[in-house]
């Protein structure tokens, strides 16, 4: 809602589409489903963090997602990115959490870039990511990328 997950999910993707061949799909959590992830061979998760946890519409994606792919996703690569206001560490607690229920395969340290964000007008306002973040977004879409082209993941 502010951008900083926007930006580094762009990064990323940005990473990803230097390798050829592949098809990189950058979906807001609103427009993706169960398909989404079916169809998909890797996912790189970029989210808020909002009151400590997973942003409400990253939660839903995830609620209406799970049983529809539970046993069918096993084993497929994930990496988190998550914007937080200061800490961070509950939303990818969280997110871990589900993504051992699907049995997927964590291909890189969570991501968490802190904001510090501590006040209403800050909460709210536009989020600018520093480019060393954006570089570290970038750098893990082309290793997912890199990975899943010659089959290691």
């Amino acid at each position: 809602m502010t951008g900083g997950s926007k930006a580094l999910a762009k990064a990323a993707a940005i990473g990803a589409r230097a390798t050829e061949g592949l098809e990189v799909s950058l979906l807001h959590a609103d427009a993706a489903s169960p398909k989404t992830l079916l169809d998909a061979d890797g996912y790189i998760f970029a989210f808020p963090e909002n009151l400590a946890a997973i942003s409400g519409v990253m939660k839903a994606f995830f609620d209406r997602s799970y049983y529809p792919c539970l046993g069918q996703i096993e084993g497929r690569p994930f990496a988190l990115l998550v914007c937080a206001g200061s800490d961070g560490s509950n939303a990818v607690r969280q997110a871990e959490r589900i993504a051992t229920g699907w049995r997927l395969k964590r291909v890189a340290d969570s991501t968490i870039v802190c904001t510090n964000a501590q006040t209403p007008d800050e909460i709210l306002a536009p989020k600018i990511i520093d480019e060393s973040e954006l570089t570290k977004a970038r750098e893990l879409g082309a290793a997912m990328a890199e990975g899943l082209a010659i089959g290691i993941f």
